[in-house]
């Protein structure tokens, strides 16, 4: 069996940079085990499969894996996802079944290999549990407590489908300084995949909003986490006003890896409650091949 992948990388247009994905093409008839033991192999933060579609007026199915496990939904498989339909189907809008439900993404070709695309969430971020352990998380980041939270933020428990452990902390240069503390991090950040968030405004910086480093789910640190941005404009919409009208933020993740990632959000308010939400980015192709799995 002969499997063809596209390798791109996620939020950048630039190859090389961005956060890397594996997409394998045609991956009907593949067992569950076949396509975590290929996600394994690709050993990527996220392998996607497309899919025949149930729906006749979808454009693709998509199972996303890390290498550990499937994943319901993640934002920077979904931007790829949609970037290889947009670019090889010839289409500008893409409606993508995925574990969380039915994702719409808008597409615009950017270039023979380049795309972009923006999708609105398929499930609203809501708020799981406040963090009220500073001291704890401090140690667990290695910085100093008065570091934590920045202006009116403080740390939250939020999913978008994917739980994440969103900590603020004071300005660009504590979130550089971030120091994992391996033994105690599992305690501190205990929801679902032991993921956190950590992310500052950057009134200094004019090409972004926003900064983000994200820590967890098995992978170390991650370049660029659509699914942990996604349940960031939950606790952005608590205490940003978006009536009327929608508010738009861009957040830059990756940086400190030499990945770096440019991440648009979006969302909108009606009567005080988050009626929408919205991820894009660009995504660049930067390699494509077979897999040979034998007969």
């Amino acid at each position: 069996m002969k499997l063809h992948y596209l390798l791109l990388d996620v939020f950048t247009s630039t190859p090389l940079k961005g956060n890397q994905l594996a997409v394998v093409t045609k991956a009907d008839g593949l067992l569950d085990g076949e396509m975590q033991a290929i996600a394994r192999e690709f050993n990527l933060s996220e392998t996607v499969f497309l899919l025949r579609p149930h729906g006749e007026r979808n454009t693709a199915a998509v199972r996303i894996f890390t290498p550990h496990e499937e994943l319901p939904f993640a934002g920077h498989p979904t931007i790829g996802a949609a970037v290889v339909l947009g670019l090889t189907k010839k289409l500008t809008a893409v409606r993508i079944e995925e574990k969380i439900g039915l994702v719409t993404a808008l597409f615009d070709r950017l270039g023979k290999n380049v795309g972009e695309a923006r999708f609105g969430l398929p499930r609203l971020p809501e708020r799981l549990a406040a963090m009220t352990n500073l001291p704890a998380i401090a140690e667990a980041l290695g910085i100093a407590v008065e570091d934590i939270g920045c202006g009116v933020f403080q740390p939250a428990v939020f999913s978008a489908g994917v739980t994440f452990h969103l900590v603020p902390v004071r300005n660009a240069k504590v979130l550089k300084a971030i120091s994992v503390n391996r033994a105690m991090w599992n305690t501190v950040f205990s929801h679902d995949h032991h993921s956190a968030y950590v992310f500052t405004q950057t009134p200094e910086e004019k090409d972004n909003d926003l900064a983000a480093r994200m820590f967890g789910m098995n992978l170390g640190e991650d370049p660029g986490t659509g699914s942990a941005a996604a349940a960031l404009i939950g606790l952005l919409a608590e205490q940003v006003t978006a009536e009327p009208g929608q508010a738009e933020f861009v957040l830059r993740q990756g940086h400190e890896m030499g990945r770096p990632c440019r991440i648009t959000l979006q969302f909108r308010k009606d009567k005080g409650q988050l009626a929408h939400g919205g991820i894009g980015g660009h995504a660049v192709v930067v390699g494509e091949g077979e897999l040979d799995l034998g007969d």
